[in-house]
């Protein structure tokens, strides 16, 4: 009996399956060039490097050497490109959040970006405060401009989800082109920066902002790392699953706008103290469209991969000013290149929960 074919092949099976269950998954090759297995160089090299770009030391390195850049090379240029880049730093990490981390496809989050300096600029013209006063004001301001767009229209999905809050940002701009106390389309100008500290406003302003995006990327990151960062995963993986779980995606999703909400308003803070004069225009959908490209190319869900593809979309077009009118072609020829050979982001986000992959490397490594 021990000879019979069917329960032959039923051990081979079940050796097969075992294999599988304890070497993670297998590798299958095409018809008549065999399976193996990755070469080990290469992963433990990918390995390396990826943990070694996600590292906190590496993050912290990085922190160091943006607050001590104005100690290396003061030029005004030099600060206002540095701020530029910052800020966009924030937005990218605020809607990763959204896009990233919980999946809603949010194609008008410069509306955001438009209520947090429009809000702290009209504070700081009409009503004399200072900007660090008008920050809890616009987070105010964002948490219920998300509200109103979020409350009724975060049950949507998909490309829905996306036209609306598409219309959102066009009416945000258009109103705040129309109406007489935000300045019609002359905008408001003359809005102050953060105060006298005996250096020159725009150094202050530098280090005002590496400060809060430093925090807001550490937040971002602790933030998609806890328990409402793995619902947010599990919503953008599988929303019917995760509410079959008994996770309830809608509080979860409305939770996720609100935080990118809150960042794209800040962020407006900063870019309303940074350019002293605002307008309508400067909020169009090109902002919503830039964002949501850097976050992409550096990898949905990842922080690390999104402040790197901010960085490279904000200064690229700065580094090819020399190339003069061909610059925005060599830009968008390099982007096409990024995304053809490196499809899932620049540096993208790993996959499956810490400590499991701790446990597959250890157990590799007995093996």
């Amino acid at each position: 009996m021990n000879d019979d074919p069917t329960l032959r092949a039923d051990a081979e099976a079940s050796a097969y399956a075992a294999v599988v269950e304890e070497r993670a998954p297998a590798n299958v090759a095409l018809a008549g060039r065999g399976a193996g297995t990755p070469k080990p160089g290469r992963a433990v090299a990918a390995e390396a490097v990826s943990g070694f770009l996600a590292s906190k030391w590496l993050a912290l390195g990085v922190a160091v050497a943006a607050l001590a850049l104005p100690y290396l090379n003061s030029g005004t240029y030099v600060i206002r490109i540095a701020v530029d880049a910052l800020i966009f730093v924030l937005l990218a990490v605020g809607l990763n959040i959204v896009v990233g981390f919980c999946g809603l496809l949010d194609l008008g989050y410069a509306a955001f970006f438009a209520i947090g300096a429009y809000t702290s600029g009209l504070l700081a013209t009409v009503f004399g405060w200072p900007m660090i006063a008008t920050v809890p004001v616009v987070v105010v301001a964002a948490v219920v401009g998300g509200l109103v767009i979020g409350g009724p229209t975060l049950r949507l999905r998909s490309d829905y989800l996306a036209i609306v809050t598409l219309g959102f940002g066009e009416i945000i701009r258009i109103t705040a082109n129309n109406l007489d106390f935000t300045g019609g389309p002359n905008g408001l100008y003359g809005i102050p920066g953060f105060g006298d500290t005996g250096l020159r406003a725009d150094i202050t302003l530098y280090w005002v902002t590496t400060v809060v995006v430093c925090a807001a990327v550490l937040f971002s990151s602790r933030l998609g790392r806890g328990r409402l960062g793995r619902a947010w995963r599990f919503v953008r993986e599988d929303e019917d699953a995760a509410e079959a779980m008994g996770i309830h995606t809608y509080k979860v999703k409305f939770a996720a706008y609100i935080a990118g909400a809150v960042f794209g308003g800040i962020a407006g803070v900063l870019f309303a103290a940074h350019q002293t004069a605002i307008s309508a225009p400067s909020f169009n959908f090109l902002w919503s469209a830039l964002i949501l490209m850097a976050v992409v190319l550096g990898g949905m869900g990842s922080t690390p991969g999104v402040v790197v593809g901010a960085l490279a979309i904000s200064l690229l077009p700065e580094l090819l000013r020399g190339a003069e009118n061909w610059r925005y072609l060599i830009f968008g020829l390099l982007l096409i290149v990024v995304m053809v050979f490196r499809p899932q982001g620049l540096l993208p986000a790993r996959t499956g929960e810490p400590g499991r992959r701790r446990g597959r490397r250890a157990q590799g490594g007995v093996s």
